[in-house]
């Protein structure tokens, strides 16, 4: 990913889940190990995380989707964020992501991520014609749409945007940027 401008001041990490099951408790494991982060909840994460009866990080703060203006994305522009990931990112999310729709609290700060050049990783969760993800009852097998697997396609083609497919991809990018904001700031 490229250097962003004023790498220094912008010392944080935003970190957007969204409303898929897949991958979803393993992803805020992962979060859990990082410093310095800030979760933007989405209302569809929200109910994932009551039917999966997931734990937020108690350590971080937390941004819900409760305003019609997801106002929380304000802190994109004043140089707080250094990376976005969003993971994991559903099929619907993804699409919007493509289209350029806003209107919940994920989407919003994938935009204005985009609009202050702020690299984004995303955790895309239909990838693959066939695989299997967890539901509230247990592992499910699911096989994606076209379209689906289509819009991943377009989303790897977006700006200071990576898209990874699996857990293991998104600790190596999470890392790898990390470790590229550490040598710039040396």
């Amino acid at each position: 990913m490229p250097a962003i401008p004023h790498a220094g001041t912008r010392s944080r990490l935003a970190w957007a889940v969204t409303g898929s099951g897949h991958f979803f408790d393993e992803s805020l494991d992962f979060l859990r190990g990082l410093s310095d982060v800030d979760l933007f909840v989405s209302k569809a994460a929200a109910e994932v995380i009551r039917m999966y009866k997931s734990r937020l990080p108690a350590e971080i703060r937390i941004f819900r989707d409760t305003t019609a203006s997801a106002a929380p994305v304000g802190l994109f522009y004043e140089g707080v964020f250094h990376t976005l990931v969003v993971a994991p990112a559903t099929s619907n999310t993804v699409a919007k992501f493509v289209y350029g729709i806003s209107d919940n609290l994920a989407t919003n700060v994938f935009a204005q991520a985009g609009k202050c050049r702020i690299p984004t990783i995303v955790f895309a969760c239909d990838t693959a014609p066939e695989l299997e993800t967890r539901a509230p009852g247990g592992v499910v097998k699911v096989w994606p749409r076209r379209i689906d697997l289509e819009n991943v396609e377009k989303l790897k083609r977006f700006e200071d945007t990576t898209v990874v497919e699996s857990m293991d991809a998104l600790v190596d990018a999470v890392q790898a940027r990390l470790a590229c904001l550490k040598k710039s700031s040396s």
